[in-house]
C-alpha cells in the first residue's frame, strides 16, 4: 500500500511539472527550427540546429532540441533542409543622380533586402546628406531597408568631376572637411582623385586616420600603392589600383605621369606591360601585412567591358531600375560605345588581366570585400542582385563558395571593426540573417535561393520579399508612364 501511494505522488509531481517547465522556457520573438548553420569563418555546416531571436539580437543558438528546450518563439520558422547564412553585406554602393532622382534611389533600398543583403556601405554619390537621413530613419525603424554605413560627402579637389563632394585645394581645407565630416558622424571617409592634389591625397588619409576615421578611395596616378598604404588607407576601391601595384616599374611610371613626360593611357599601357606575378605578391602581401582591404567591385567591370557582346536592353531587372536612373546609364554606355574594335579588343584583355589578380590576392592574405559598385552612373550593375554576381565572379576566379561568401558576409564587419556584433551566427550577435534553399558552401548561387530574411530581428518571408519587389516594380512603372506622357 505504501509503495502504491508513493508511486501516485512521483505520477502527481511529474504532472505538476510539466506547465512549471513550460512556464520556465524563456520567450524569444523568432525561433528558427532545424536549421543548417553555415559557419562561414570555417566553412563548415552544423547540422539540426535552432537559433532563437529577440529584439534585434539572437539570444540562443545550438542543438535544435536543447534549444527547443528552453526557448519558445511566438513566430516559428521551419529551417528543416534549409541553410542559415549571417545577412550579407555589400561594401560599395552608390546613390545619385541629382535631387530630382531621390525617390527613384530609395525604391532601391527594399531590393537590397530582397536579395539578402542586410547591409550596405554608401561610398558617396551626389546625394550625400539625404543617404545620411536614410540612414537615421532607417535606425530609427521608419524607413525600410538595409542597415545604411555611409562615408557622407567624399574629400575631392577643387571643381572635381564628381558631385556631392568637399572641395579642397589646401591642407586647410582638408582639415575643415575632416571637421565637417565628424560633425555628420560620418562611419568613414571616402577620397577621391579627379582633381585632388596628390599630396592632400596622402594629407587627407593621414588626417582621417587621426580623427579615428577610416579612409576608402582611389589611387592617384601620381601615387604607388606604398605612398598610399603608408599614409593609412583602410581600403582599396577597385581592383583595378592593386592591379597596378603588381608592375615592376609603377614608381617611375607615377613620377613619369606626374610630370607630364607621359598621359594617362600610356601611363595604363606601360602598367600592363610591366606587371610582374612577384612584384604583385610582394605588394599584396603588404595590404595584408598593414591590414589594408580591397574591394574589387568586378561586376560592374565585366559589364562595362563587354557591352559589346550584351547590351543589358533586355534585363527584367530594368523593371526595377527607374527611368532617371536607366538614363544615368548612358554616358557609359556611349563611351564603351564609341570605342574602336581593337579598343574593344583591349578593354576585355585589360578586365582578364584585372579580374585575374584576385586569387593572387587571396593567396597573400589580404581581404577581400564584396561591393558591387551598384547606383547610379554604373550601367546594369544592379542593387541587390548584382551582390549574388559578385560572389559568382569570385567563384569563377578561383575562390572557394566558403572564401566568396566571406568576402559578403565576414569582410564588411571585420573592416568595419565589428565582428563582435555581426559575421556569423552566435549568441548577442545581430539578428541579421538569410534562410536559403540550397548550400552555398557547395554551390554559391545557392545564396540567391532565398526562403526567408531577417533583418533586425523582423521577419521578411518570401511573401514580404516579393512584396516588397512588387512594390518598386509598381513605382517604375508609374514613373515610366509619366515619362512616356
Amino acid at each position: 500500500m505504501k509503495k502504491l501511494f508513493t508511486a501516485a505522488l512521483a505520477v502527481l509531481a511529474a504532472i505538476s511539472l510539466v506547465p512549471l517547465q513550460a512556464a520556465a522556457r524563456n520567450q524569444a520573438d523568432v525561433i528558427i527550427r532545424h536549421a543548417t548553420i553555415v559557419d562561414v569563418e570555417h566553412g563548415q555546416l552544423l547540422p539540426d540546429q535552432a537559433v532563437a531571436t529577440l529584439g534585434d539580437r539572437i539570444v540562443a543558438v545550438g542543438n535544435d532540441a536543447d534549444v527547443a528546450r528552453r526557448w519558445r518563439g511566438r513566430q516559428t520558422l521551419d529551417g528543416r533542409n534549409r541553410y542559415l547564412i549571417p545577412g550579407l553585406w555589400d561594401m560599395h554602393v552608390h546613390f545619385g543622380g541629382g535631387e530630382a532622382l531621390i525617390e527613384e534611389n530609395r525604391a532601391l533600398l527594399p531590393l537590397y533586402v530582397a536579395h539578402g543583403v542586410t547591409t550596405v556601405r554608401d561610398a558617396s554619390g551626389d546625394l550625400p546628406l539625404q543617404v545620411l537621413d536614410w540612414r537615421r530613419e532607417i535606425a530609427e525603424d521608419s524607413l525600410f531597408g538595409p542597415t545604411l554605413l555611409s562615408s557622407g560627402p567624399k574629400i575631392e579637389g577643387l571643381n572635381p568631376v564628381w558631385k556631392g563632394t568637399i572641395e579642397t585645394g589646401s591642407e586647410a581645407d582638408v582639415d575643415r572637411a575632416i571637421e565637417q565630416l565628424k560633425a555628420l558622424n560620418v562611419d568613414f571617409v571616402k577620397i577621391t582623385d579627379s582633381t585632388l592634389k596628390p599630396e592632400l591625397f596622402l594629407y587627407a588619409i593621414r588626417q582621417a586616420r587621426a580623427a579615428g576615421l577610416r579612409t576608402s578611395g582611389h589611387i592617384p596616378m601620381q601615387l604607388t600603392l606604398d605612398q598610399v598604404v603608408d599614409a593609412g588607407l583602410s581600403s582599396i576601391e577597385h581592383l583595378g589600383y592593386a592591379y597596378n601595384a603588381g608592375a615592376k616599374d609603377e614608381a617611375a611610371i607615377a613620377a613619369d605621369f606626374a610630370a607630364g613626360r607621359i598621359t594617362r593611357q600610356e601611363a595604363r599601357a606601360r602598367l600592363d606591360t610591366g606587371f610582374d606575378r612577384d612584384t604583385a605578391m610582394a605588394a599584396y602581401r603588404k595590404l595584408a601585412q598593414k591590414g589594408v582591404f580591397v574591394t574589387p567591385t568586378l561586376n560592374g567591370s565585366r559589364v562595362i567591358a563587354y557591352l559589346d557582346r550584351d547590351d543589358h536592353q533586355g534585363d527584367d531587372y530594368l523593371a526595377y531600375i527607374g527611368p532617371g536612373l536607366r538614363k544615368t546609364y548612358e554616358w557609359r554606355v556611349q563611351r564603351a560605345a564609341g570605342a574602336t574594335p581593337a579598343q574593344i579588343e583591349q578593354r576585355h584583355a585589360r578586365y582578364q588581366r584585372v579580374a585575374a589578380v584576385i586569387p593572387l590576392l587571396q593567396q597573400a592574405g589580404v581581404t577581400i570585400m564584396a561591393g558591387t559598385d551598384a547606383g547610379f552612373l554604373n550601367s546594369f550593375n544592379y542593387p541587390g542582385v548584382g551582390l549574388h554576381d559578385e560572389l559568382a565572379l569570385f567563384v569563377e576566379l578561383g575562390l572557394t563558395p566558403a572564401q566568396a561568401l566571406s568576402a559578403a558576409t565576414r569582410a564588411g564587419p571585420a573592416w568595419f571593426g565589428q565582428l563582435d556584433q555581426y559575421g556569423s551566427i552566435d549568441e548577442g550577435k545581430a539578428a541579421d540573417l538569410v534562410l536559403l534553399e540550397r548550400n552555398p558552401l557547395e554551390d554559391i548561387q545557392a545564396t540567391r535561393a532565398i526562403h526567408t530574411v531577417l533583418l533586425r530581428g523582423a521577419v521578411q518571408d518570401r511573401a514580404a520579399l516579393d512584396r516588397a519587389l512588387a512594390d518598386t516594380h509598381a513605382k517604375v512603372a508609374a514613373w515610366n508612364a509619366e515619362a512616356a506622357r
